[in-house]
């Protein structure tokens, strides 16, 4: 039986989740991992099977009674699980809100009776809209679309469990991470994965707008230090930004993966720019950005084969995908 301190990472084999578990791990925590392997994927975990202090649970999040051994004897639950995407969650809307709403409220029982010494939640930079900039933690929230809703409704979830039941929280509201292990598969979403299948077949990068548009990306090793410090912190019941607070504009992304464009139709909903406000992860968690742009894009190059078989994505086939965004989020 080991004497390390326990942590739960609910979507730990997701492509944050597994980050914060490798990170935990480093940190001399023994982890429990639940995930129903819908986003997530075992292979993002191959590198530690034979480690003793990890195991995997795939049950659904939303099965968890609070009593659940899971969680049993935790210091920190750490809750990425849920599903992402803008499409999907405008054709399924009572999915998303069942896995992000309940499934939260699911795994907060289990904390609460548990008595963790701290629940940390992975929000969504989504919930600020379309935000001014750069954008602070106490920004009136402006949900576009049910993804961006579904995940503030979580996120109210955990603050009020914090109010009513004393159980002791903080959020971290998530712009626009990339990484190794980002997903590849199924939807069409983050530009990362796009981009990058793209460039392996040798075809045009496909650029929505003119380009200009600029995304606050974070490094995923940078996310899961916020979550880490968001943990250890004796401060509790705040809401945290993370982002690097240095937008980029997708065309800086082309011109350092290299390649032709085409560019496509500007998305209603979608803003202009993304721009974590990050002074107050700074000031009160101590945290800071430790990989830039450049070397975070150089590390997704130097991995391109991870993304052999993802889905090549063309203005046809993003124009077929996005229709029923443009149906319904047209103004």
């Amino acid at each position: 039986m080991s004497n390390r301190p326990i942590a739960v990472v609910t979507g730990g084999a997701g492509f944050i989740g597994s980050h914060m578990v490798d990170l935990l791990l480093e940190k001399g925590f023994s982890v429990r991992v639940i995930d129903n392997l819908t986003g997530g994927r075992e292979s993002n975990l191959a590198h530690l099977k034979d480690n003793p202090d990890l195991t995997l649970d795939t049950r659904d999040i939303r099965v968890l009674e609070p009593d659940d051994s899971l969680v049993a004897d935790a210091e920190n639950v750490y809750h990425f699980a849920g599903i992402g995407d803008i499409v999907p969650s405008i054709e399924q809307p009572t999915e998303y809100m069942s896995a992000n709403v309940m499934g939260t409220v699911c795994v907060l029982e289990c904390a609460r009776h548990a008595g963790v010494r701290k629940f940390v939640y992975a929000a969504s930079s989504s919930c600020y809209g379309l935000a001014d900039v750069p954008t602070t933690e106490d920004h009136p929230i402006g949900p576009e679309y049910p993804y961006a809703l579904s995940k503030n409704l979580g996120e109210q979830a955990v603050f009020h469990w914090h109010q009513v039941y004393g159980l002791p929280v903080n959020s971290v509201r998530i712009f626009n991470a990339y990484g190794p292990r980002v997903r590849t598969t199924g939807v069409y979403g983050a530009v990362f994965g796009v981009f990058l299948k793209q460039k392996l077949a040798g075809e045009p990068f496909t650029v929505v707008g003119d380009g200009t548009q600029r995304r606050d990306f974070i490094f995923v090793t940078d996310v899961a230090n916020a979550f880490y410090l968001a943990g250890q912190t004796e401060l509790s019941g705040e809401i945290y930004n993370v982002g690097a607070g240095n937008p980029q504009p997708v065309n800086r992304l082309v011109e350092l993966l290299g390649g032709e464009t085409v560019f496509l139709p500007k998305r209603p909903g979608e803003p202009d720019c993304t721009w974590a406000d990050i002074e107050k992860i700074k000031s009160q968690l101590g945290w800071s950005q430790s990989v830039s742009f450049e070397d975070g894009v150089a590390q997704m190059v130097e991995h391109i084969e991870d993304w052999r078989d993802a889905p090549l994505w063309n203005p046809d086939s993003i124009k077929q995908a996005t229709a029923v965004w443009f149906q319904h989020l047209q103004k």
